[in-house]
């Protein structure tokens, strides 16, 4: 390839870019991607550095997208390898970013770059550094400006890491949907032995919750897992044995298939919290956010491409799978059918977070094939 996928996967993981602080890596792309005659638009908003790269006028118009943003390091002792030194150590690239996404990022640039030159029609890539934040100002503002530039993507491939143990084993054609309830319950504080004085939070929170686990929400679909809920969190700040404390607070995440979506389920969770506050005689108040919706884009030529160039450069056949948790295509799903195939997600946001080299060339290769078998 004219780019080194590698050389420019370590190039980006020296470029230390902790969300929402991914300008360099960004900048750096828009050099590489100018030189070789992409147009290059940042939009950057709240803060955050996006990137739109088309290379061609003509359609039809492919897309990638990725990001260059990473959680924190945690603390570096901990850690073999410099996380920000980009080495190579027994085959594997070492760094924050490695596997979730950078390595990504650099296969697909390497490929465009590589596959524009005799491209029949266009190619876009965009990259955002808020993917592992809020997600309000990445590849949300970059559909944005698109949107009031007449930009449009007919097809487009997400980079996230996509495989559990081997490469090319799977990739995704959906999600389920996510969202989080933060609750709190307000009752009337007093002493332990005479709670006929008090309102007990916590015995109208454990109440709420245990009416939202007594049953599965329901055992999957024909192309989804069954949807989950989970307690993350409950506390009182309560440090006295003796004390009934006024306050509860809990929260809740769903993750959920296409038998529900975020507004039905929003209505269960006030529901279920007004029978348990009524019950107790406490207020809970329930402040519920939706991350995004579950989508699918059904198996058809897009995934047939890409499920093939897959095949033919790892010899698997990879699995289609809607499982895992949120990415931005929860956003490209509105613009244009989207499909996700990655590096290997092991070591995603731990310590050591590495990649096999071979599979960033392996990767890079898979990009270039999907892109010719695409405008063939």
């Amino acid at each position: 390839m004219t780019v080194d996928p590698v050389e420019l996967a370590r190039a980006l993981l020296r470029l230390p870019s902790v969300t929402p602080d991914a300008h360099a890596p960004v900048a750096h792309l828009v050099d590489i991607l100018s030189a070789h005659g992409f147009a290059c638009t940042r939009i950057d908003r709240g803060g955050v550095a996006n990137l739109h790269a088309r290379h061609g006028t003509a359609g039809p118009v492919l897309g990638f997208n990725g990001h260059v943003d990473v959680v924190p390091v945690g603390d570096p002792a901990d850690w073999r390898h410099d996380p920000w030194g980009a080495e190579i150590d027994g085959g594997a690239l070492y760094g924050r970013g490695a596997c979730d996404m950078k390595a990504a990022v650099a296969a697909f640039a390497a490929a465009a770059i590589d596959a524009a030159r005799t491209c029949p029609g266009s190619l876009v890539l965009t990259v955002t550094g808020d993917e592992e934040g809020p997600g309000t100002d990445g590849t949300r503002a970059i559909l944005d400006w698109m949107a009031q530039a007449g930009e449009r993507m007919d097809a487009c491939i997400g980079g996230e890491p996509t495989c559990p143990a081997e490469m090319g084993e799977m990739v995704k054609i959906g999600r389920r949907g996510s969202m989080t309830a933060w609750a709190t319950a307000r009752g009337v504080q007093g002493h332990s032995a005479y709670p006929h004085n008090a309102r007990n939070p916590i015995h109208a929170m454990v109440d709420w919750l245990a009416r939202l686990t007594a049953a599965p929400l329901d055992e999957g679909t024909d192309l989804f897992d069954a949807s989950t809920l989970q307690v993350t969190g409950i506390d009182t700040g309560n440090t006295a044995n003796n004390v009934i404390p006024a306050t509860c607070r809990a929260m809740v995440n769903i993750r959920f298939n296409d038998a529900h979506d975020g507004a039905s389920l929003s209505r269960w969770l006030e529901e279920t919290a007004r029978a348990a506050a009524s019950d107790h005689d406490v207020a809970l108040d329930l402040d519920i956010r939706i991350s995004g919706e579950s989508f699918v884009t059904p198996p058809g030529p897009l995934t047939d491409i890409v499920q093939a160039a897959v095949a033919a450069e790892t010899g698997r056949v990879p699995v289609l799978s809607t499982s895992g948790g949120t990415s931005d295509a929860r956003f490209l799903k509105d613009h244009c059918p989207v499909v996700e195939v990655g590096l290997v997600n092991a070591t995603m946001h731990q310590v050591d977070e590495r990649v096999e080299v071979a599979h960033i060339r392996q990767l890079a290769a898979i990009y270039r094939r999907i892109i010719g078998e695409y405008f063939a």
